[in-house]
């Protein structure tokens, strides 16, 4: 069993570039596999491995300038959800584009799971998931709002677009583990939008406490990891991942037409060239050598 770790923390980091080797080497002395990435903003990413591996990468964190107070949200996994540990420089840890949001000066009013439905159902909430249209697609909270973005730095201007219909309204925000919505409440609060509130610890933390009786959740969560998608109580859902344009399937959509598994599916069968699927194909004739050598593939590992 692995323990699966997704953690953000939004802290100034004068020089991120500094602490990018001191933390990929305590994740490679403990067997951690992952992605995490550092900014001056601060850190964000997911991470798996043993108790006592992701025990230690954690103290490490918390021990970084600012990072003291660090929360994270655990599940487990059968299979491992990661092959190789990634640490990156990035512009910003979770990606809007805007140059004046700034998630240490202001956020939304946080809601704990407990309260959230109460919230949500009230006739002057609006419900927004901030998250992209494919995780949308597979589950989300009943009567929320999908903008239909395909990246989270879209959301700016659907806002600019749409906030017309949101006049008297309280506004209430969700996404995967919480990191949109810190900068897409403080992007609200901005806008001189005053009444704005978000899910605290996300939609994993959602299920992770909430009983499925009670719920207000409509399906599976998408999940950034080998695992695709988790259900009520953080269990591994029961999707797969194309990996031509990672977007979560099913596992009848195999029998789809446009199926060809690592080359295409009957979503994005008409959006790659030929040349495309032959790059697609080959990468996956690699990857099944290195699964007959028992080897690692730094492509993906699970179908």
């Amino acid at each position: 069993m692995y323990i699966v770790a997704a953690l953000y923390h939004f802290t100034p980091f004068p020089d991120p570039a500094a602490l990018k080797g001191p933390l990929a080497s305590v994740c490679e002395a403990h067997g951690v596999m992952g992605t995490l990435l550092l900014a001056r903003e601060g850190i964000n990413g997911t991470i798996a491995g043993s108790r006592g591996g992701i025990d230690a990468v954690l103290a490490h964190i918390r021990a970084l300038p600012g990072c003291a107070d660090l929360e994270w949200k655990e599940s487990t996994a059968s299979v491992p959800p990661f092959n190789r540990m990634k640490v990156r420089l990035k512009r910003e840890i979770v990606t809007m584009g805007q140059p004046d949001v700034d998630p240490t000066a202001s956020v939304g009013h946080y809601v704990e799971p407990a309260d959230w439905n109460a919230l949500i159902t009230a006739p002057d909430v609006a419900v927004i998931d901030t998250r992209n249209d494919y995780e949308v697609a597979i589950g989300t909270f009943d009567g929320a709002i999908d903008p239909e973005t395909k990246s989270f730095g879209e959301f700016p201007a659907w806002w600019e677009a749409n906030k017309h219909r949101f006049h008297n309204k309280r506004i209430a925000m969700f996404c995967t583990g919480g990191i949109r919505c810190e900068k897409s409440t403080n992007y609200l609060i901005g806008q001189g939008v005053e009444d704005v509130y978000h899910l605290k610890g996300g939609i994993l933390k959602y299920l992770e406490e909430v009983p499925q009786e009670d719920s207000t959740w409509d399906g599976e969560c998408f999940v950034f990891d080998a695992r695709v998608s988790v259900g009520h109580g953080l269990k591994e859902g029961p999707h797969i991942l194309c990996y031509a344009c990672r977007r979560p399937l099913l596992p009848e959509d195999r029998d789809r037409p446009g199926f060809e598994l690592g080359v295409s599916c009957h979503q994005c069968i008409d959006e790659t060239s030929e040349r495309d699927k032959d790059r697609f194909r080959e990468r996956q004739k690699q990857i099944a050598l290195a699964a007959q050598r028992g080897e690692a593939h730094v492509g993906p590992k699970r179908p």
